[in-house]
């Protein structure tokens, strides 16, 4: 037998900038014109039906009048379009284009958009650059920081993807002034689900300046953008791959993901991670590693935030129990959960082991037991 030893070790830099502002379509293309995607001049603008003529058709003009070579590429809005029969169609359309390995993926959007655009970007040609330009509360929140790209299928969400790091993220805070109200309370649930694994100086803040951020007052909406990006950054940079501590930010997520499948999407994905912040309290309380006063503070901040804590009545209770097993925290078929230690803190339940092991009997009681919306 002979054995030949293929030696491919490398340092690879992902690192990126994240720079959040108002109305920053023009830094975009000064920073490419400044070499931020190298020689690049074929660009693919990915957007949905919503943001196209919002924000993803000035830009696409912006770059041609730069002397850039740009597609437009739309697809239906909404968590439900996030498949891969809608990836293909893209990459068919790109490919019909004539785009290469020598293009850049520009994702102009929220969390399906960033996410989306994002997978293709890492799979496309074996890997093109791509950048993100948030133009929701939840994109800046969550989904364009951290590289995390996938799409979702009828079984589960966000278990076909990959890690691929962008070139840059823009969050356009200006943007959140066009978002409808439930968008915008849809945003805040990521944004309240990092103050309560990181910093319950960050809860408070959010307590005090609910109605503030609401009505996108500038200096709250600069501070949550802030924050919302220290906590996921310190985080990330620690464990980009989710292989222990990364976990964390999965907080709230075993029920949320499932309440969001099973819902048809009716609901928002802000809307299902508040319901599973909601579930996860109560599990926390039950376990004794929250109080009920810290559970009601949790409960009365996602209520001031316009969230729904309860589970809608035509959701299936049994079957939501059962959904729970499709959650990438699962391991030898058991249910795992990340548990918040009160407020601005994570259960560590070993060294490095953030995911606490639950029966789903205790599961189904605490899902069981929650209201009904």
């Amino acid at each position: 037998m002979n054995i030949f030893h293929v030696e491919l070790k490398k340092t690879v830099d992902n690192s990126y900038d994240i720079e959040a502002g108002f109305s920053l379509e023009q830094n975009l293309i000064s920073d490419i014109r400044s070499g931020l995607t190298g020689n690049i001049h074929k660009f693919a603008v990915i957007t949905d039906s919503i943001v196209k003529d919002l924000y993803a058709e000035k830009i696409t003009a912006m770059l041609k009048n730069a002397g850039y070579s740009a597609d437009l590429f739309v697809f239906e809005a909404g968590e439900k379009n996030k498949t891969r029969r809608t990836k293909e169609a893209i990459e068919d359309a790109m490919l019909a284009k004539e785009f290469r390995r020598d293009c850049c993926i520009i994702a102009v959007g929220g969390g399906v958009v960033t996410d989306l655009a994002g997978f293709i970007a890492g799979t496309y040609g074996r890997g093109v650059p791509f950048i993100n330009y948030a133009t929701t509360l939840l994109a800046a929140a969550d989904a364009s920081v951290g590289g995390k790209t996938a799409v979702d299928t009828p079984l589960a969400t966000n278990l076909i993807g990959l890690f691929y790091q962008p070139k840059k993220v823009y969050l356009d805070l200006a943007a959140w002034k066009t978002l409808p109200p439930r968008q915008v309370s849809s945003g805040l649930a990521e944004t309240i689900k990092h103050a309560c694994l990181a910093s319950r100086e960050f809860f408070d803040y959010l307590d005090t300046h609910m109605d503030d951020i609401q009505a996108f007052e500038k200096t709250a909406c600069e501070h949550i953008a802030q924050e919302n990006c220290r906590i996921k950054y310190t985080v990330v940079m620690q464990d980009e791959r989710e292989n222990s501590l990364r976990e964390i930010l999965n907080l709230g997520h075993t029920v949320g993901r499932a309440i969001e499948t099973v819902s048809e999407y009716r609901l928002l994905h802000g809307e299902a991670l508040a319901i599973g912040l909601a579930a996860e309290a109560a599990l926390a309380c039950h376990l004794g590693y929250m109080g009920s006063a810290e559970q009601d503070e949790m409960l009365c901040l996602l209520k001031k935030a316009h969230l729904p804590v309860a589970i809608p009545s035509y959701i299936d209770r049994e079957a939501l129990v059962q959904k729970l097993y499709t959650d990438k925290k699962v391991k030898n078929g058991k249910l795992r959960f990340v548990i918040q230690q009160g407020i601005g803190k994570i259960a560590e339940y070993e060294k490095g082991v953030y995911a606490i092991p639950v029966e789903e009997a205790t599961a189904r009681r605490i899902i069981m037991d929650m209201p009904v919306l």
